[in-house]
């Protein structure tokens, strides 16, 4: 290990929470516990915050691969806070390979992005066609968070609609891309369960999401359920 990684793990074994590394483990089949350490995640973000002012913190971002999985989250929250457009990409591009499960991936938020909405489109387009599970996902995710209200255009979700995956984190990220798409532009998507798009199983969680949804009024629910 090189002294940021000395440094970083150090500081991880500090905030360590046993119990919640137990809990933590059950909710991310794909992560062995041992490679968990149990830090909480506004603790990790408040200690992401203050080590990117750091010297170790570039070093940190060039190492890869990390072992534990609060050392995949820091390397995440360290890369939202590069104010750089081009360098976020770069990073996150160097590091979406090496994600693991689906928390790491979805709690990554750049906040660059929302001044760059053009150009992410053509990113998030190269990333709806990469074979890798987190990186697909973090694509669509992308896809959700910034392009679902007044940058919203009809053939956004025809492009989610086409994914075509057996990797169950893949078809739940469809399923809460439509989900969240009801709530927001139910008129355009609708059709796509209608005219039943989706795979079967991606559809009815799809449904199922949307039912669970506060933000889908009860006339649209029923609707919902009938399909």
């Amino acid at each position: 290990m090189n002294r940021a990684e000395t440094y970083v793990r150090q500081k991880l074994f500090e905030m360590q929470d046993l119990s919640y590394r137990d809990f933590h483990s059950r909710l991310m089949p794909t992560v062995e516990k041992e490679l968990i350490i149990g830090v909480r995640t506004p603790e990790l973000r408040k200690f992401a915050k203050e080590f990117s002012k750091s010297p170790f913190a570039a070093k940190f971002l060039e190492t890869l691969p990390h072992k534990y999985y609060e050392e995949n989250n820091l390397h995440a929250f360290l890369i939202e806070q590069i104010g750089d457009y081009g360098k976020c990409i770069a990073e996150l591009n160097r590091f979406l390979p090496y994600v693991d499960n689906w928390a790491t991936c979805d709690m990554m938020r750049p906040k660059v992005f929302k001044k760059h909405l053009p150009e992410l489109l053509d990113q998030i387009k190269i990333w709806l066609k990469s074979d890798d599970v987190y990186t697909l996902r973090f694509g669509i995710e992308m896809l959700m968070c910034h392009y679902l209200d007044g940058n919203f255009s009809e053939e956004y979700p025809r492009w989610v609609s086409e994914i075509r995956s057996d990797e169950y984190y893949i078809r739940m990220m469809v399923a809460w891309y439509f989900a969240t798409a009801l709530s927001k532009q139910y008129e355009a998507v609708i059709p796509y369960l209608e005219k039943k798009k989706l795979d079967s199983d991606t559809h009815k969680k799809a449904i199922r999401k949307a039912l669970e949804s506060y933000r889908i009024p009860a006339d649209k629910k029923a609707y919902l359920r009938m399909l």
